[in-house]
């Protein structure tokens, strides 16, 4: 994209959202920086320095970047960890660090980093930023009434809150800053409930900045007054922010505590942005999708800049980058413009900004951080299923207890020990693991169709992944799932995601071959296991997607339908299609109550032994209530002609050289195969879209389209085709009566 493009296009509505995120991005900058143990400005120079930077250099569209909310806990322990007592001194060995992490995302940038946020668990990732949230809330929460001293584990900083409020209470000279903070987080809870467009034209944490030095001004020249609030509880910015940076210190840049910090900064900073980019490119009105290695490397680089000029590290974050798409923003230029107002409030409010509080700052983290964390997470995380709440409860607490590091690969092994328990069977995993399980091939109809075998799970979902990420999302596309055994419920949540990127862009995804699965809970995303892992008398009965559509349309019909397997297929054994081939059984079957139709899936099987191979296909069966001489009609090309050199014989429609160029007409009794196809039948089959039919000789037509089952759009069509086909038949049939 070009400069003028990014910047030229809807200038007056970018220049507006830029202002209005500028608004929420100031006081969670100073307040970020706060909670991770840094001098205030420091969060405001990430926000500036990414949001020129990646603007100009970044990948995607509408995201904004500064400091996240992930990275408090883990700068806050380099910082902690490193300055060893002296706050200060720390900031500056992690400012180090902070570089080395930018330099780092930028080199695993060109060599695809984007592919690391596949090996991630979602119930894990889930369970790690609720971790964080939790530490953040724990720790703000005393500073929101007043305690600046509070320290300890995160999990003693909870048990200590009652303590703490008791001591507040006790203490007069908090009462100030205990209100301010209190009085600034029911701002942030009940903000969303006040439904007037001109309070919401400015943003929670921004009504708190005004309040907080409205006060202060009212004291100072209404009253004539201090601020009540003491110095100790007001935020410092530098005289000289601009000019005179601190250095970063190389020193411990080889001890075993500054590498964890690098690792741990950077592996915060690379799942926060990725998630974030993620999440904002299903927000774009104009369905766009970000160059994610191109933003990573924009972030890097940004976070080294950063780093040197004294700021946290640049990440994408949601929350402002949501806010950027609701004040209709087009393109990059939205955060270029963010950046630009910080910089003009620092340099011509610096005053007044040094009278907001500590505490007012912590409740808009502690608001977070309950966000992060909150109950409501937990329950949807239940809807999934069971198992995902062990991966996020033993990912939460392992965090809590231990590090950032250690509760995420500890969630990732519970997340593949789970799978191995419920599949009972490790050699699945392990002898699959390096094999190719993802093939793609291009059908007549132009349909991508993509098989996937053995397993997909967060383990090897980069392979599928890699394949879905070379299709335009325009595209017509075909996820099929019936050979695989297993599947994660991240990789369910991706497909979904798929689904959404491609049908804001006009194209279809579709994921068929779970009908034969077991899931774990009705939820679209719960993990899918093939029916041999499921004990008979526990398989749970769940529907898919695939099943609850095509069961609504059957239905809008008036026609019964079924997921239950049925065995008496024998109807089937008459046509030439079966003759050598054996069913195994029917399932998803609807009928119309007249007994015309019969829409099944079926599960048969072709070859014996070592060569024996399990198929599936959408069939649909017509009852014409007539005898019809029996036929096959199929594509009319070399292989249909010479796959039946054995048996029917074909038949040739000189008046009508477009149908037998295009169609294979094959049967024994050809006088009555060329009575009973008529004008009105083989113009009707010119003009409609090909499948194999055949007649049993009997009065049963049978319709399919591929060897698969067939999507929800697929099954649509099939059936508007039989009923189209039946009418024509039984006119046919009722003209040749009368004559």
């Amino acid at each position: 994209m070009s400069f003028k493009k990014v910047f030229g296009e809807d200038l007056a509505s970018n220049i507006f959202s830029g202002l209005v995120v500028s608004l929420i991005a100031l006081p969670l900058g100073l307040g970020l920086a706060l909670a991770s143990g840094a001098p205030p400005i420091s969060g405001v120079i990430a926000a500036v320095v990414g949001g020129v930077l990646v603007s100009i250099l970044g990948g995607s569209n509408v995201t904004i970047t500064g400091p996240g909310n992930g990275l408090v806990v883990a700068v806050l322990a380099a910082i902690t960890t490193l300055g060893e007592g002296d706050m200060y001194q720390g900031y500056l060995y992690t400012l180090a660090a902070i570089i080395i992490s930018g330099a780092l995302i930028t080199l695993l940038a060109f060599v695809n980093l984007g592919k690391l946020s596949n090996f991630f668990p979602s119930s894990a990732i889930q369970g790690m930023l609720a971790a964080i949230g939790i530490i953040i809330l724990a720790k703000q929460f005393h500073i929101m009434i007043g305690n600046l001293d509070a320290s300890g584990s995160p999990l003693g900083l909870l048990a200590s809150i009652p303590k703490s409020i008791m001591e507040c209470f006790r203490t007069p000279e908090r009462h100030p800053a205990a209100i301010a903070g209190v009085c600034s987080l029911l701002i942030m809870i009940f903000y969303s409930r006040v439904r007037n467009k001109y309070f919401q034209l400015i943003p929670a944490p921004m009504w708190i900045v005004f309040l907080s030095v409205g006060i202060a001004y009212f004291y100072a020249n209404k009253l004539g007054m201090d601020n009540p609030i003491s110095d100790e509880y007001l935020v410092s910015i530098p005289d000289n922010v601009f000019s005179n940076f601190p250095r970063p210190d190389f020193s411990k840049v080889l001890s075993g505590d500054f590498m964890l910090a690098v690792v741990s900064i950077t592996l915060i900073a690379s799942i926060e942005s990725l998630l974030s980019i993620k999440a904002v490119d299903k927000l774009d009105p104009r369905r766009r999708q970000s160059n994610v290695n191109k933003d990573l490397k924009a972030l890097g680089l940004a976070t080294v800049i950063s780093g040197f000029l004294g700021g946290l590290n640049v990440v994408t974050v949601i929350a402002r980058s949501s806010v950027n798409v609701n004040n209709n923003a087009t393109n990059r230029s939205a955060n270029f413009f963010h950046a630009i107002f910080l910089v003009l409030f620092i340099w011509l409010f610096k005053d007044q900004l040094e009278n907001i509080p500590f505490p007012a700052l912590a409740a808009i983290l502690v608001y977070t951080g309950y966000k992060l964390a909150s109950p409501a997470i937990l329950q949807k995380i239940r809807e999934i299923g069971k198992e995902q709440v062990l991966i996020f409860l033993v990912t939460l607490i392992t965090t809590l207890l231990t590090s950032l590091i250690i509760g995420i690969a500890v969630g990732i092994l519970t997340t593949f020990l789970v799978h191995m328990i419920l599949t009972r069977s490790m050699t699945l995993f392990f002898s699959n693991i390096k094999n190719n399980n993802v093939t793609k091939y291009l059908e007549e109809d132009g349909k991508q169709h993509i098989s996937v075998k053995y397993f997909s799970t967060f383990l090897n979902f980069f392979r599928l992944k890699n394949v879905l990420d070379g299709i335009k999302p325009s595209e017509r596309v075909v996820v099929d799932l019936l050979e695989c055994n297993f599947v994660d419920h991240t990789v369910m949540e991706n497909l979904w995601d798929y689904e959404q990127t491609f049908d804001k862009n006009g194209g279809e995804f579709e994921v068929i071959g779970l009908d034969l699965h077991s899931a774990e809970s009705s939820h679209p995303f719960a993990l899918r296991r093939a029916l041999k892992y499921v004990p008979f008398v526990n398989a749970p009965d769940v529907q898919t997607k695939r099943q609850k559509e095509i069961g609504s349309f059957v239905e809008s019909l008036g026609w019964y339908f079924s997921t239950e397997n049925d065995y008496h297929m024998f109807f089937l054994r008459h046509f030439n299609y079966f003759r050598t081939r054996q069913v195994d059984h029917l399932y998803n079957k609807a009928s119309d109550k007249s007994k015309v139709f019969k829409l099944f899936d079926v599960e048969y099987s072709e070859g014996a032994f070592i060569l024996e191979e399990q198929l599936h296909a959408t069939m649909l069966y017509i009852n014409t209530r007539n005898r019809i001489p029996a036929f096959t009609l199929d594509k009319g090309d070399f292989y249909e002609r010479m796959h039946y050199l054995g048996g029917y014989k074909e038949i040739k429609f000189k008046t009508f050289r477009d149908f037998a160029r295009r169609f294979t007409l094959r049967g024994e009794n050809l006088l009555g195969i060329r009575r009973f196809f008529s004008d009105e039948l083989i113009l009707f089959f010119e003009s409609n879209s090909y499948y194999h039919i055949e007649s049993n000789g009997e009065g049963g037509i049978l319709i399919m389209d591929k060897e698969r089952h067939s999507g929800v759009a697929e099954v649509k069509a099939l059936v508007d085709f039989g009923i189209r086909l039946e009418a024509i038949i039984n006119q046919s049939l009722e003209l040749d009566l009368k004559k």
